[in-house]
């Protein structure tokens, strides 16, 4: 998976988060705004249209309800001056008074533009935050690609989503078997196979023109589909290119060539399609275990070794189940001054032993807390790193989650931690023989 889709997953994870945190929030009355503005909106018209609301809000009677909606309001205008024109993406804001889980009220103030262009447009003021079309943005829009080939011509195109294309198709004449005899039986089948050998590699050159940008496929994944073997032929093919051979999804069976056979094949490989993500989770956890029974050494789990091989610069790719519960501190010795960082689990959180410092008892300051899912998410790309995120959904993921802390990663080499602890071990003996002295 490319530097790209890496960064999307992470934006897909954030985006869902949001989601989650948003869905959770109630406010009390109808103080809490969901505004979405579509690309090429203009800011001065939402504006506008925010300044109608607040001239018929302040009519409402009840008068906590009252200055709710307009503190709302006056919040949503204020976060819309940060903006000249809207994004390339569109704007998404949400603004207004939240309660808390103790009963306390809290003020959200959110906006930010989308990873990818949200096509809606929407202002509701109600006593929760819609994010029905932020879940629409989740949705995959995998870009896939289809050759269709017959005896009598090829096609290809692409699908994403709903929207399918057809980037272009050829027509091809190729001779018949037939039951000439004699000495021409022999050129005849000659001649057949010829011509076949060049249109299956007329089709592997186009095939690399159109799914090939740069030097790496433009698609997800492949699905080659025809009425007679050529399909087979292709796939098996020397002159097929190697990076779209690695991304062939499925060979299917159709009944017809041309755009009646790609619809066809749309409909036939449906399932392959919508089970991309989970294939890849499993292929990559997969290779996760083989490194694991193959003791390579290039592997690593639990939040401690991982993150001890994150800053070596050791890890290749980091793997971290999307529900991982940790937190990150960061703590500071009140006396001494030294901070010092500790990742708990939520059991571990409970514990008031890890908020003391081992050899006082002191109670450390909590500078700093955030989930380390979160802390990762916005600092992976400094270890130089590629973060996947897995699901428990898959048996795989579920014994990664479960017998592995949600936790791991693939290395670019092989490391011996219990090297490194033996280390640290000689070196604080070490010093404490020179204190003696």
């Amino acid at each position: 998976m490319g530097e790209e889709d890496g960064d999307k997953q992470v934006e897909m994870w954030k985006i869902k988060r949001l989601i989650k945190a948003l869905e959770a929030a109630r406010g009390n009355g109808t103080s809490m705004i969901s505004l979405i503005m579509p690309p090429k909106d203009q800011v001065a018209r939402v504006q506008k249209m925010l300044g109608d609301e607040f001239g018929t809000a302040s009519n409402i009677k009840n008068r906590v309800n009252r200055q709710s909606v307009l503190g709302a309001i006056t919040s949503a205008q204020q976060r819309l001056k940060l903006y000249n024109r809207v994004p390339p993406n569109g704007l998404v804001v949400y603004t207004g008074t939240i309660m808390t889980d103790d009963g306390k009220e809290k003020k959200v103030n959110i906006d930010f533009e989308p990873f990818k262009p949200i096509n809606t447009s929407l202002y509701l003021c109600d006593n929760k935050f819609h994010t029905e079309a932020l879940n629409e943005l989740l949705e995959s829009d995998n870009k896939y690609g289809f050759i269709v080939m017959d005896g009598n011509g090829s096609l290809f195109g692409t699908l994403s989503g709903n929207t399918r294309e057809v980037l272009g198709k050829f027509s091809v004449d190729l001779p018949k078997k037939h039951g000439r005899g004699g000495q021409s039986a022999l050129r005849f089948a000659r001649l057949r196979m010829e011509k076949r050998h060049n249109y299956v590699r007329k089709v592997a050159e186009t095939a690399t023109q159109f799914f090939i940008a740069g030097d790496r496929p433009n698609v997800s994944g492949l699905v080659l589909a025809g009425s007679a073997d050529f399909k087979t032929e292709l796939s098996q093919s020397d002159m097929f290119d190697q990076r779209l051979q690695a991304i062939i999804l499925s060979v299917v069976d159709v009944s017809y060539g041309g755009e009646n056979g790609f619809n066809q094949a749309i409909e036939l490989s449906a399932d392959t399609l919508a089970n991309v993500k989970f294939v890849q989770e499993k292929r990559l956890i997969s290779k996760f275990f083989d490194e694991i029974s193959q003791d390579t050494g290039k592997f690593v789990f639990s939040v401690h070794d991982t993150l001890q091989c994150l800053d070596m610069g050791a890890v290749e790719t980091l793997i971290v189940w999307e529900n991982l519960e940790v937190n990150r501190y960061v703590f500071m010795n009140p006396t001494t001054g030294a901070t010092e960082v500790k990742h708990l689990s939520k059991e571990q959180q409970t514990d008031e032993a890890h908020f003391k410092d081992k050899e006082t008892g002191e109670t450390l300051e909590v500078q700093e807390q955030m989930p380390l899912l979160e802390w990762l998410a916005n600092n992976y790309k400094k270890f130089g790193c590629q973060l996947e995120f897995v699901t428990n959904k898959s048996q795989e993921g579920s014994q990664f989650c479960r017998g592995f802390g949600g936790i791991g990663g693939l290395l670019r080499y092989s490391v011996n931690l219990a090297d490194f602890e033996e280390q640290e071990e000689v070196d604080e003996v070490e010093w404490n023989s020179d204190d003696d002295i």
